[in-house]
């Protein structure tokens, strides 16, 4: 589970599923789930520039994982979880459901996540959603 202590801290993100979503990490999907959005997009945009960047986060993924577990807040709603949810339903509102957005997840049904822009928009906040209703509860 992502919330055990490691070092005193609580865990908010997975180096599994960090490595698991670096597969995919020439899209930048890594780096969105740590919370690196600037450097997501450009990866997006160039392929992990080119590839070599990819590579080269094989070995950065422990540090990404340490500094998200810094900066976001651990709580009762679990980032993985979020992150799932996101990937597979988000267009549904899935996402927005699981983080008690109930509005906002109706919205997102009915609209495809807003014809797919509120989806996009929410690759890029998610963490920031979720460590915000962990500091709420």
């Amino acid at each position: 589970m992502s919330n055990e202590p490691v070092g005193g801290e609580l865990r908010t993100h997975s180096i599994a599923v960090g490595y698991a979503t670096w597969i995919l990490g020439f899209f930048g999907a890594h780096r969105f789930y740590y919370g690196k959005k600037v450097t997501g997009t450009i990866w997006f945009c160039t392929l992990g520039l080119l590839g070599i960047g990819w590579i080269v986060d094989f070995f950065l993924i422990p540090r990404m994982d340490a500094e998200a577990d810094r900066r976001y807040a651990a709580g009762p709603y679990d980032y993985n979880a979020a992150w799932l949810l996101l990937a597979f339903l988000g267009l549904f509102g899935a996402h927005q459901f699981y983080l008690g957005k109930m509005l906002t997840g109706i919205v997102w049904f009915l609209t495809g996540g807003l014809c797919g822009l509120g989806w996009l928009y929410d690759l890029w906040t998610l963490n920031e959603q979720v460590s915000d209703r962990n500091r709420a509860s």
